[in-house]
């Protein structure tokens, strides 16, 4: 009997981690590609350490000034930036990204910061949303929420 439990346990767990390994590899296929940002909420629940709550939030309608995209490599590199009404790209920022089950981390270097960033991400139809708690606000608590909605590039 305790033969049959072993067999069972490996084969599950041998079941498992393939099935873990192929939700990461589809992820990362899925990530690797051109992105622009639909809408972005930021809330900020202690704003700069005052018990103030600031939200900012955007669904870049109505022809905006600025298009945040992104472009993942397949080799774990990624670069940012923005372009504007004239196609111009501005703001440039590279990083390194990777996925761990259903999560994104990138680092990368933006407005005099080094950024680490893990990002919790759902498939969409059109591309992802992705939500992370970070300091957003440079207040030293960890406790501001991001939501970002994608929709892919095709280039």
């Amino acid at each position: 009997m305790k033969m049959r439990y072993i067999i069972f346990l490996i084969i599950f767990g041998t079941f498992f981690v393939a099935c873990k390994k192929d939700k990461e590899a589809s992820l990362k296929e899925y990530i690797t590609q051109s992105w622009q940002t639909t809408y972005l909420k930021l809330e900020m629940p202690t704003y700069q350490k005052t018990d103030s709550l600031e939200i900012y939030e955007d669904k870049f309608e109505n022809n905006p000034d600025l298009l945040a995209q992104s472009k993942y490599n397949s080799d774990g590199t990624f670069s940012a930036w923005f372009i504007n009404k004239k196609g111009e790209k501005s703001s440039n920022s590279d990083g390194k990204w990777r996925v761990e089950n259903d999560s994104l981390f990138v680092e990368f270097f933006y407005n005099e910061r080094d950024m680490k960033v893990s990002y919790h991400v759902t498939k969409t139809e059109e591309g992802f949303t992705a939500k992370s708690k970070y300091d957003w606000d440079k207040d030293g608590d960890f406790d501001d929420l991001l939501t970002m909605k994608t929709k892919q590039i095709k280039e």
